[in-house]
């Protein structure tokens, strides 16, 4: 294996055969005035209301066709005569794909663009729906509406809500409400609409239609317009570095062994400029929490309609139920996003997820006791409420943790720990259903699942607070004088920095600066 002055050497080699390319050094200089000149601050409207359109065109075909699926869940399982937990992978594999690829869309999207990622996504889960609507056994639609599908959707959606972080800053929660509302909307509209063609051209030809339907998301890629941010202030010379790394490597020839190894180097440099957040704290705990309340949220979508059935409610009012949950979602969307864009919550956007989350755990508490429609649609309206709710604030707490330039990225991998509890968590509830004979077990589970998330989460802030106050109270009683240090014209606080140490003494750990 190459050493670290192998390595050294080679790289040197090349940068010195770059630089000796006639005009290499102008048209260096001219790309850099060409990029800047591109760079802008999120115009907070003009474009991004379109960006915000064509996301929540996105989550309508995938988010709310997703949920659709689980109006089929009875037809399957009286076509192929399968038990609850059998049926209930179909549902789940969606769902899991959806999530686990995730950072594939964000791979696409990073290095290719938005456009060609979500058309290409489009295509994927247009097919995978045609293809079930021929299918033979359960199998045939673990891999067509499962796999295929929900790689497509893969592709679509977390490009999709990271484009308009890009294209908000301001206003970002009230853009992701109305753009994430394409959820609910959509459930809305195609839980009655996908009950009736069930009726009319049984489910083979609803899911032909559906497959039709979704190849819009083709027509949403192409709204998605690049726009090039202004870095973070702590990045823009790595930044610089990795593009310029890019543009060396294909001016190399193919065939040199220096090209791998600098292709290598590449490679590396931008994962770890791309995936740097993961080993933050703050993301850590809230990758943690993610995992359970994901857990949480998917039973419901699956065995709502088969709940309300077991209970007495006739199928058009089980569908009607899947509807309210889905305006009310919508509602939740756009409200939310609107009071903690207000100047009052702006700060505790953190808190307004934390409860939204803890709320949704609260209603699944309470469902094994509702066994009437009258007491039902309350139910439909809570949990859709905040449903909605922490839904719209989950890229915006992620903002807040890694920041606009990684979001892409993050985002990539806060959907990808979706992708094992959406997996095994319906499933798991059918199991429970089959082997208690009852659905309380199940949504007693989820809710817990989704409080612990919460609890998890406002435990992991409190603790970083008490840590910050601490520090404050150290840097004051070992030097109050100690307030701000310079390096140039750039200026470091001394909170920031013993946050970063660990409290150690400032001169200590930057020998050489002066304190004033």
């Amino acid at each position: 294996m190459p050493t670290g002055s192998h390595w050294t050497a080679n790289s040197s080699k090349i940068i010195t055969w770059l630089l000796e390319q006639p005009g290499k050094e102008e048209k260096r200089k001219t790309m850099t005035k060409v990029n800047r000149a591109r760079s802008t601050s999120p115009p907070d409207g003009g474009w991004g209301w379109m960006i915000v359109a064509g996301c929540f065109l996105v989550t309508i075909c995938t988010r709310a066709v997703t949920r659709c699926i689980s109006i089929f869940f009875v037809e399957f399982q009286t076509y192929f005569t399968q038990d609850y937990a059998q049926t209930a992978w179909i549902h789940s594999i969606v769902d899991c794909v959806t999530m686990l690829c995730a950072p594939l869309g964000s791979v696409v999207s990073n290095h290719l663009s938005c456009q060609v990622g979500i058309m290409l996504g489009g295509l994927l889960a247009s097919t995978g729906l045609i293809l079930s609507s021929f299918a033979t056994s359960l199998k045939h639609l673990y891999l067509t509406l499962g796999v295929l599908t929900g790689l497509g959707f893969a592709l679509c959606y977390s490009p999709a809500i990271a484009m308009v972080g890009k294209y908000f800053s301001r206003r970002k929660a009230l853009a992701y409400g109305i753009a994430m509302s394409g959820s609910g909307i959509g459930t809305f509209i195609l839980a009655p609409v996908v009950q009736l063609l069930i009726e009319q051209f049984s489910w083979r030809g609803a899911l032909l239609i559906l497959g039709g339907f979704v190849l819009n998301l083709c027509v949403c890629g192409a709204l998605m317009r690049p726009i090039t941010l202004k870095e973070d202030h702590t990045t823009p010379e790595q930044n610089h570095v990795c593009r310029t790394q890019k543009e060396d490597f294909k001016r190399v020839s193919p065939y040199s062994s220096l090209t791998k190894e600098w292709a290598q180097t590449c490679l590396c440099c931008c994962l770890q400029q791309e995936y740097s957040f993961l080993l933050m704290s703050d993301f850590v705990v809230l990758a943690i929490s993610v995992l359970f309340m994901a857990y949480g949220c998917s039973p419901l979508f699956v065995y709502l309609v088969p709940y309300a059935l077991s209970v007495g409610v006739s199928h058009q009012q089980a569908a009607f139920l899947m509807s309210i949950l889905g305006v009310i979602d919508i509602i939740g969307n756009i409200t939310f996003g609107w009071l903690t864009d207000r100047r009052c919550l702006k700060n505790y956007q953190y808190v307004c997820y934390l409860f939204a989350v803890g709320m949704d755990g609260l209603c699944y508490l309470c469902l094994p006791m509702l066994q009437s429609l009258p007491l039902l649609v309350p139910f439909s309206c809570t949990f859709g409420y905040f449903d909605g709710a922490y839904v719209t604030l989950i890229p915006v707490v992620t903002t807040e943790i890694v920041g606009t330039t990684s979001l892409s990225s993050a985002l990539g991998v806060v959907y990808f720990l979706h992708a094992v509890p959406y997996l095994v968590s319906p499933p798991i509830a059918g199991w429970l259903v089959d082997t208690t004979g009852s659905y309380t077990a199940a949504f007693l589970l989820c809710g817990f699942s989704m409080i612990f998330s919460s609890v998890l989460l406002g435990f992991g802030r409190l603790v970083k607070r008490m840590r910050k106050t601490q520090l404050q109270f150290i840097a004051k009683e070992s030097d109050p004088k100690l307030q701000l240090w310079t390096n140039g014209s750039v200026a470091y606080s001394v909170e920031r920095e013993l946050d970063q140490k660990h409290a150690e003494p400032v001169a200590a750990a930057v020998p050489g600066y002066s304190l004033t």
